[in-house]
């Protein structure tokens, strides 16, 4: 008996599933992925992802030992407890908040209470946790830096809120301009809720506020009733000059909501994160809490809690650097110096002054972080990445994917964070071969 043949199974609508699954920030960076994946070869200045430095499998082991001794010896803890502390759920608002606490008042001269800290899986979290409690009006809208990090952004999309773009000056964002950019929201019917910058060598740009700048935007903020959400992953790695205060360590009205993150600065596979909220809540019915103690009740629905694993291996990575990351971080920051100073070097043997002049192409110059940007007399998309690639052996990442106004399009942005100086220089030779060609009319 000859069966029938089964139903085909039931596709789902595109139309039907959530809005931001067809963003074009989503479709942008799933793209970049997978040029990256078809093109191993090439050498990359797309992805922001730090140096292993002297990483070595076998140091896991002895941070998790250095944390549960500590415990042991120094906060006299019973083995039954050091055991349920690495095997259980534990805290939701994490376990190694009074270390976090110790080392942002060491390094950055944030003096908080640990209670104020919730401890995330990633920074990620850190943002959707943030957004989710504080905008809670269909009007409530997110001013962000632009260009921006889509990460904030993608955030944003996913959880329904209103982004309105403030554009960013060489100097990184301009207080002025989130003047007005809250005015017109205001004007707009909008009630701008926050305002997201990354204030030190901010990604995609690489611009840093200046220290009146920082001052001033605290200002605008107190004035206008208006929170900032400071995500500062790349303040340690300078490259000239002095480092700056974070806006948290000069925030004296609790605006600051400070978004941080052991990736770049200790180890990023452990995926810990963590976020100081220590402004007042206060209930309907005059109760008074941190805000803190209300991401975490957002926490408890999501992640539960931050992998005690996690924990306790950047807890004992901080107990090992007596909880002074900064002076941890020297050698890795020596490498970062090096690949910036290598990379603009690079640029400059290719095009000098006169050329580059000529030819339409300029660059910034990055006191720090990761990247830089170049404007080029092309259009610098995904079509011409995949060309980049293909044919020339280097990928980058194209700015338009960060604006939110239809800006960057004849921008893109170089990453220096994970290559060696060697890299650094064969591919600025591969890149300028690219822009040659490109402006030659002989790339394809």
């Amino acid at each position: 008996m000859t069966r029938a043949a089964p139903p085909l199974p039931q596709a789902l609508s595109l139309a039907e599933l959530h809005g931001s699954l067809s963003d074009p920030v989503l479709d942008a960076m799933n793209f970049l992925n997978e040029v990256v994946g078809r093109f191993p070869d090439a050498i990359s200045f797309a992805p922001g992802r730090p140096t292993e430095g002297d990483f070595e499998p076998e140091d896991l082991a002895r941070h998790l030992l250095t944390y549960t001794t500590y415990l042991e010896k120094e906060l006299g803890w019973s083995r039954d407890r050091v055991r349920t502390q690495l095997f259980q759920y534990g805290r939701t608002n994490g376990l190694i908040h009074e270390l976090i606490a110790r080392t942002v008042a060491n390094d950055e001269g944030i003096h908080v209470p640990p209670e104020a800290i919730v401890v995330t899986t990633g920074c990620q979290e850190a943002m959707l946790l943030t957004l989710r409690a504080l905008f809670a009006r269909p009007e409530d809208t997110l001013l962000v830096s632009s260009p921006c990090y889509v990460g904030i952004t993608g955030a944003a999309r996913l959880l329904g809120i209103r982004v309105r773009p403030v554009p960013e000056g060489p100097a990184g964002p301009d207080p002025e301009a989130v003047l007005a950019a809250v005015r017109a929201s205001r004007e707009a019917g909008e009630r701008p809720r926050a305002f997201y910058t990354v204030p030190d060598f901010a990604n995609p740009s690489g611009a840093s506020m200046g220290l009146a700048a920082r001052e001033r935007l605290l200002d605008v903020a107190a004035d206008e009733d208006l929170l900032v959400l400071e995500d500062d992953p790349y303040g340690f790695f300078v490259r000239t000059g002095p480092a700056r205060p974070t806006l948290k360590a000069l925030d004296r009205g609790r605006r600051v909501v400070h978004l941080g993150s052991f990736a770049k600065t200790a180890l990023p596979g452990a995926r810990v994160g963590y976020v100081i909220a220590d402004q007042e809540v206060i209930g309907p019915a005059g109760g008074r809490s941190l805000l803190a103690d209300e991401l975490s009740k957002i926490k408890s629905m999501t992640t539960v809690n931050t992998s005690a694993v996690s924990q306790a291996v950047i807890g004992g990575l901080l107990i090992e650097s007596d909880c002074r990351l900064r002076e941890a971080n020297s050698r890795t920051i020596a490498h970062y110096r090096t690949n910036m100073d290598t990379l603009l070097d690079e640029l400059e043997r290719h095009f000098p002054a006169r050329r580059r002049v000529e030819l339409g192409i300029s660059w910034n110059r990055p006191d720090g972080g990761f990247f830089l940007v170049v404007d080029v007399p092309f259009a610098a998309d995904h079509r011409a990445l995949e060309l980049s690639a293909r044919a020339f052996g280097v990928l980058w990442t194209p700015m338009s994917d960060f604006h939110l106004d239809g800006g960057g399009t004849r921008r893109l942005r170089l990453s220096c964070s994970s290559q060696s100086p060697e890299e650094i220089t064969e591919g600025i030779a591969r890149l300028a071969a690219f822009i040659t060609a490109q402006l030659t009319g002989t790339a394809a």
